[in-house]
């Protein structure tokens, strides 16, 4: 009962961080994939290089960076302990923001897809008809990109369950506190508790299938 318990817990807590690692990173990806997708400008090259650098970086090289950034002697994590008296580190807040950062690019590129789509005369009759930049985005782009931010949404929360290599730097592997399924299934391996890791695998699995099935359904009544 216990370990059934225990497993319940790490399956919240990794739905939990995924959850809020999507939430943080849909507004940043929207509007990126907007401007990579609708401006034209110099430099706009180096812009899609940053997005999909968390691919091609090691994660764990993203968590020594998200590390020496949010903590103590950190930009971010000096602001956050001034300001709220605890440290980031090491904890799933820290988790989420790393599972944010690695889960980006694929939220980013489905929505680029999506909206470079639109039709561009829409978007020009919008204008011309009186409707600002802003209201042109939420009424034309937005809705006639809804495929490809439900697309990308979805692909960033199932990543983010995933997540292991940044987490596991920037969070650690503490039970009941940052806990997640590729951290514990980690945990169990190296202690030689094959049983308890399969155990895990299979709840991860279950997961997985219900997210993808999910993914497709949503896509295929879009």
């Amino acid at each position: 009962m216990v370990l059934v318990l225990q497993m319940i817990s790490i399956a919240l807590l990794s739905i939990q961080v995924a959850i809020v690692a999507t939430i943080m990173v849909l507004p940043l990806a929207v509007l990126i994939g907007w401007i990579l997708a609708k401006k034209h400008f110099k430099g706009k090259i180096f812009l899609e290089t940053l997005v999909s650098l968390p691919l091609a970086l090691p994660p764990v090289a993203t968590g020594y960076f998200l590390l020496l950034l949010l903590g103590r002697e950190g930009a971010i994590g000096k602001l956050y302990t001034t300001f709220l008296g605890s440290d980031i580190v090491f904890t799933w807040g820290a988790a989420s923001i790393a599972a944010a950062i690695v889960s980006f690019p694929l939220v980013v590129r489905p929505i680029v897809v999506s909206m470079s789509s639109v039709d561009v005369s829409l978007e020009r009759s919008s204008l011309v008809l009186g409707a600002g930049r802003i209201k042109t985005f939420i009424s034309i782009t937005l809705p006639l990109s809804y495929k490809g931010i439900l697309a990308g949404t979805l692909l960033g929360f199932v990543r983010a369950l995933s997540e292991f290599g940044a987490t596991i730097i920037v969070a650690g592997n503490i039970p009941g506190k940052t806990q997640t399924l590729p951290l514990a299934i980690f945990g169990h391996v190296q202690m030689g508790r094959n049983r308890d890791a399969m155990e895990l695998i299979l709840v991860s699995i279950v997961i997985a299938v219900i997210s993808l099935f999910i993914y497709n359904r949503l896509l295929a009544k879009a």
